[in-house]
């Protein structure tokens, strides 16, 4: 079967609003293996709307529209619907009535304009909207389906679940499509590519896709085929390029953040964690707090974006801070080192740098990052502090984005158990951007934050 979406709404034209009820139809038809052919968008115009459902109509099986089912004037998709199948709209007593009783059972009267939504084009099969009052239709033309489905997504969800999964599950025998996922941190795209190289020639280069975000790389694969074929055929792909990629890979979840993740080593192994911020300004402690019951793991942290502040609420030495410059080795380590001692924290995790677009200097350009992440102290033994320092590329907020994403990626690198993390591991942390560049500490100088 091969399907098309459209989206009705002239303020999905816009630049304010965006068409996600058209990425969850998609997701529903790729789970039961139906090829998504077309998707289009068209404004709150009947024309327009009938123009589009019979171009579409005469291409594909099935068609999916979501929008314009409300009680205002430009709520035209029935009409327009009619038009494109030459039928008529009628008023159904039965739907009228069923709207009254919704508005009545929160104590108002039903508007009159709400008498449009009542409107049914001859033929339809109803589908009750039980977050709504517009109920969605289902129509049989010339051997392919129409759907018309509610433009609010809480009442489209309700009718996928309702009608359109059962519907589509008794035409697929149980077959589909599904993807899964992995995420990988501190690698460039060009080096996943390599890595993963072999499983194009082991498992198909069609089967696998790779998504590139600053600091974040998404790898989906795909299956085909029954249930059991296909999640046995996902799970074969997954082992092999999580062991083609190595520890970077961090979830398999792709609505997982890499904080999310840290905070589940945290809370597992019993740590806890302070931050101490400069140039990110507060970004490390809002992504870490972002993750509900991170209280359990993170006391807090502080933003020293002055040097006053480094050394009054930390303790940064002024002399250091006068030798180095803020922005740099010593600094970072002096910071993560107090703010893991001051808020009596297993671990501090801090970050310093010029994060632009102005404040670089030849020593330490635009971009140049030094992050520190000072560990539990052992009994008997000083305390551990590892340092990476980094030149991001990219705008202020990328380089901001990126030192958090590799703080957090250092911190996670930490957590996880046994020595045999760490070599290529380490490697691998020290890469958070593509291109990124790891050099020696500078000397004195700079000192924009």
């Amino acid at each position: 079967m091969r399907a098309a979406i459209l989206a009705v709404g002239s303020e999905l034209l816009g630049t304010d609003r965006l068409d996600t009820n058209s990425l969850t139809l998609a997701a529903v038809l790729e789970r039961h293996g139906v090829e998504l052919a077309t998707k289009a968008v068209v404004g709150d115009s009947e024309a327009a709307i009938a123009g589009e459902l019979s171009r579409l109509l005469a291409l594909v099986e099935l068609v999916l529209v979501t929008g314009g089912l409300g009680p205002t004037a430009d709520d035209v998709t029935r009409a327009a619907a009619a038009r494109a199948l030459g039928r008529p709209v009628r008023e159904a007593p039965e739907v009228l009535a069923g709207i009254r009783e919704k508005f009545a059972a929160h104590g108002m009267r039903m508007p009159e304009v709400n008498r449009r939504q009542a409107e049914v084009v001859e033929g339809a099969e109803l589908i009750d909207n039980l977050r709504g009052t517009a109920p969605g239709m289902r129509l049989e033309a010339d051997g392919s389906t129409l759907f018309l489905f509610p433009g609010v997504p809480a009442e489209l969800a309700a009718m996928i679940d309702s009608d359109l999964e059962p519907w589509l599950a008794a035409r697929s025998s149980g077959a589909g499509r599904e993807r899964g996922f992995l995420k990988v941190a501190g690698l460039p795209e060009s080096m996943v590519e390599e890595r993963i190289a072999p499983a194009y020639d082991e498992l198909g280069r069609e089967a696998i896709s790779v998504l590139a975000k600053p600091g974040e790389i998404l790898l989906q694969f795909w299956a085909h085929g029954d249930r059991d074929a296909r999640r046995e055929r996902l799970a074969a792909i997954k082992s092999r390029l999580a062991e083609l990629v190595g520890p970077a890979v961090f979830t398999d979840d792709p609505e997982t953040d890499l904080a999310a993740v840290v905070g589940g080593l945290l809370r597992e192994r019993g740590r806890t964690l302070a931050t101490a911020e400069s140039c990110t300004g507060g970004w490390l402690g809002e992504r870490i707090t972002a993750v509900p019951g991170s209280s359990d793991y993170y006391p807090g942290g502080v933003v020293v974006y002055s040097n006053r502040l480094k050394e009054s609420l930390l303790g940064v030495p002024a002399e250091l801070l006068a030798e180095h410059g803020a922005v740099s080795e010593a600094v970072a380590r002096a910071m993560a080192g107090a703010v893991r001692r001051r808020l009596g924290a297993d671990y501090g995790l801090a970050i310093t740098g010029v994060a632009g677009p102005g404040g670089g200097s030849d020593e330490k350009p635009v971009g140049t990052v030094h992050l520190a992440l000072a560990g539990p102290v052992e009994a008997g033994a000083k305390e551990r502090v590892a340092h990476r320092r980094v030149r991001f590329p990219g705008d202020r907020e990328r380089v901001r984005w990126l030192s958090t994403q590799l703080a957090l990626e250092m911190l996670r690198r930490e957590l996880l158990a046994g020595p045999a993390e760490k070599g290529r591991g380490e490697e691998d942390a020290g890469a958070a951007a593509a291109p990124s560049v790891r050099e020696a500490p500078v000397a004195a100088g700079g000192g924009g934050r």
